[in-house]
């Protein structure tokens, strides 16, 4: 199997994903009710899918803006040394998702902070380290949408360019 290929879920495997992405403090019961299936038959199905890797934990999303943080912002960073970024972004509690990227940046860096002050002093750390860009997100109209199994009968075929010829 190649390394993109998902091993094979059914429909029933698909909705408890989704319903969980949705809602993970879903009871058991409750699960078993939306996809249709008996309280233990649904409760085995979600074990196995911790132990397959599916579902790798279960965590609180929180309000940003209710924990203070009023400003969110996307700090892209230019070519730097693997290690001493990796460093300094464990050292920085504001970065709360780091992507390592191919492109014009190495490194993509999510951070939530206070106010512009705050934002001027975080992002100040990372230009010691490479050339930055930063943009504040002003709202998220998607944000933690629900990943279900890639398949690629669902791949829209792309649109075809209309040439003169």
């Amino acid at each position: 199997m190649a390394s993109t290929e998902v091993p094979e879920l059914d429909a029933y495997d698909t909705r408890i994903l989704e319903e969980l992405q949705r809602d993970a403090r879903t009871s058991m019961a409750e699960l078993g009710r939306k996809v249709h299936l008996s309280q233990p038959a649904v409760t085995e199905r979600v074990r196995k899918l911790e132990i397959a890797g599916f579902i790798k934990g279960y965590r609180a999303v929180v309000d940003y803006q209710r924990l203070g943080y009023g400003i969110r912002a996307l700090v892209r960073a230019g070519r730097v040394e693997y290690g001493r970024m990796l460093q300094l972004i464990e050292q920085t509690p504001e970065v709360v998702n780091a992507f390592n990227v191919t492109g014009e940046d190495s490194w993509i860096l999510e951070i939530a902070v206070i106010d512009v002050e705050h934002l001027d002093a975080v992002v100040t750390r990372f230009c010691l380290l490479a050339e930055t860009s930063t943009s504040i997100v002003l709202n998220m109209p998607r944000e933690h949408a629900a990943v279900l199994p890639a398949r690629r009968e669902n791949i829209k075929p792309a649109i075809r360019k209309v040439t003169g010829r």
